[in-house]
């Protein structure tokens, strides 16, 4: 047996080789001090604010190694963290209230290996540094908020079916007070059929006739349930559009939620960055008052009315009952007016939104909507030197219409000054909404430093392992053990060209894999050299042996590492973060040291040995 491949094997085997040197190399440029420059609602950041930017930077005797453009923001790396500290804190005092200002550590990769799409492998949060959140969402305030969202409901389902009522008022329960107990037991019949997520009971309190409405236990559950996912996507969202690499972002326990930030390296910006949402309500305009400036005047609005101002400024007087909330949007995207050839963003709404909106539409026809932007956020300011956390909620009029015909789930909004702010609108209602208030009850910063001290001590033990192996193997196995050790490097390069290529994260969890693969990739070559050996012994010829050696392990070695993958996968599964870090570095291991201990060490064998009479081999 000549032992002989077939072209198109070494060639797969050369392939490989170039595949993991060229997709692991943008590893070893490491990582600048960076900060990231957003735009807020419909600034923009156009040449003008660049090199407004980059003379404040002058000016300040901050220098920057280079800038550059990223879709709508702005990157610009530095030599140092010092460097990147003094630009943030100019920055933050030009650019305060329009644009969001956050460090981060940016790739050094080459233009030409980016060009590839060769990036370097993220990093965790225990190795790279960054923001560590636990927050709590109250979910009092989720229940309340549905609560809250009945009300219009049941004032407009009576009044539809002319049931008279004295008022619906919000105390923990809903409470619609009745005047005559026919009207109460009619509401009660039409609206236990109709709103079978509330529970209805009848009461009497000094002698007034009420309906008492509470939220089943089950409904209960499920807004619990919609308020932590909604804000799970929420913070998702917020955090993709500002460009944090690989955020973490996951449920923990019935009403929590972590959030690791990695690269991130200020506190107070990451806290800006997830509170920074925003939502629409719309509201109707209270045309029975022409004069809004005397109101204004006065300081104080008609009751059931409250005074709000559009982007220029000019006062417009809403009724205060909310007709819908960006809760119900479910899609938002830019456009144009096919009428007015205006910016606009359209709409689309949930089957509850949609079936509320087209009923008030169809009883309002020519009357005035208002959409109103309300934005929440918390700013760092610098006040006297110190930096002050200043909460602000931006609410204003961006745009008036009249209801020309009856609306359904989807609906078109215009108003925008430009479409650039169509589009920032659209993303920021994708966004969308906090469901429910969050707390943050833990937070944690691990530094760059200490991140890199994981880095040199998980590196230290891959080396330390890997030079152990190397040495073993080139002692005991001889050629054959430096054979091993050439594809054991040859594993370790793929491994991380995938976890590159994949964009996988790496965290100290999934070092621990990549140690273990070390161990399980020479554990192959351990079978199959053993095997050769025992050929040998019982009188075959060197060639048969390596034949031999080589097929009759193979089915071992399928066994191991199948079982070994499957457990991999379980961990996956059902594992956290870390477990996952971990299971995914392990199960990348195995599939790459199969191919390296079987095909490449083969290939290399037959390179030596195939094609030769030998009488002896080196093992």
């Amino acid at each position: 047996m000549l032992n002989q491949y077939p072209a198109w094997k070494y060639f797969l085997v050369i392939a490989a080789l170039f595949f993991g040197i060229l997709y692991s190399i943008p590893n070893f440029y490491g990582k600048d001090p960076a900060l990231i420059i957003s735009p807020l609602r419909a600034n923009e950041l156009d040449k003008t604010e660049r090199s407004n930017i980059i003379e404040a930077l002058k000016k300040a005797n901050v220098t920057y190694l280079a800038k550059e453009r990223i879709n709508e923001k702005m990157l610009i790396r530095f030599a140092d963290i010092a460097s990147q500290l003094k630009a943030r804190e100019v920055l933050s005092i030009l650019l305060d209230g329009r644009f969001v200002v956050a460090q981060n550590l940016a790739a050094a990769t080459p233009a030409w290996l980016q060009a590839l799409n060769a990036k370097p492998m993220y990093l965790g949060l225990d190795l790279q540094g960054g923001i560590h959140f636990l927050m709590e969402v109250d979910m009092k305030s989720a229940i309340e908020k549905e609560m809250q969202r009945y009300v219009g409901e049941i004032k407009t389902s009576l009044r539809s079916k002319t049931i008279r009522h004295a008022g619906v008022v919000l105390d923990k329960s809903l409470n619609i007070r009745f005047r005559k107990a026919e009207d109460r037991e009619k509401a009660l019949a039409y609206l236990s059929a109709k709103m079978r997520d509330l529970e209805f009971t009848e009461v009497e309190k000094n002698g007034d006739l009420y309906l008492k409405a509470d939220l089943r236990e089950d409904a209960q559950k499920e807004v619990r349930k919609q308020a932590l996912t909604q804000n799970i996507t929420t913070l998702r969202n917020r955090v993709n559009e500002v460009g944090v690499a690989e955020p973490i972002i996951q449920q923990s326990g019935d009403s929590r939620i972590i959030v690791q930030l990695p690269g991130v390296q200020n506190p107070d910006e990451a806290k800006n960055i997830l509170s920074a949402t925003a939502t629409l309500e719309i509201h109707l305009v209270d045309e029975r008052n022409l004069s809004v400036q005397d109101f204004v005047d006065k300081g104080r609005a008609p009751p059931g009315t409250r005074i709000y101002k559009d982007r220029k400024g000019i006062p417009v007087l809403l009724r205060k009952e909310v007709i819908l909330t960006g809760e119900s949007i479910t899609h938002a995207s830019s456009g144009f007016d096919s009428r007015s050839n205006q910016p606009s963003v359209t709409i689309n709404l949930d089957s509850r939104g949609g079936d509320r909106f087209d009923r008030f539409t169809k009883e309002h026809v020519k009357d005035s909507l208002a959409v109103v932007f309300i934005e929440n956020n918390v700013r760092t300011k610098i006040i006297d030197g110190k930096p002050v956390k200043v909460k602000e909620k931006i609410e204003e009029v961006i745009n008036v219409a009249v209801i020309q015909e009856r609306l359904g789930r989807r609906f078109q909004i215009s108003g925008m000054d430009s479409p650039k702010e169509a589009r920032t609108l659209s993303i920021l209602l994708r966004a969308g909404a906090l469901a429910a208030p969050i707390e943050i009850i833990e937070e944690r910063t691990v530094g760059p430093s200490l991140g890199q001290d994981n880095i040199d001590q998980g590196f230290n033990s891959v080396m330390i392992g890997f030079v152990l192996v190397l040495i073993f193997m080139a002692i005991y196995y001889k050629l054959f053990g430096l054979v091993a050790n050439l594809a054991l490097f040859f594993n370790l390069v793929i491994v991380m060209a995938l976890l590159s290529l994949l964009q996988a994260t790496l965290t100290l969890p999934g070092i621990a894999g990549i140690v273990l693969t070390v161990g399980m990739a020479v554990d192959a070559n351990v079978l199959i050299f053993e095997r050769i050996r025992e050929e040998l012994r019982i009188g075959n010829s060197p060639q048969a042996s390596i034949h031999s050696g080589y097929e009759k392990a193979f089915s071992t070695i399928a066994d191991a590492n199948i079982t070994t993958l499957l457990a991999a996968v379980v961990l996956f599964s059902f594992g956290s973060g870390p477990i996952k870090g971990f299971a995914v570095t392990l199960s990348l291991g195995i599939l790459t040291s199969m191919f390296t201990a079987i095909v490449g060490t083969r290939a290399m064998i037959n390179l030596i040995y195939g094609g030769k009479r030998i009488r002896k081999l080196s093992i």
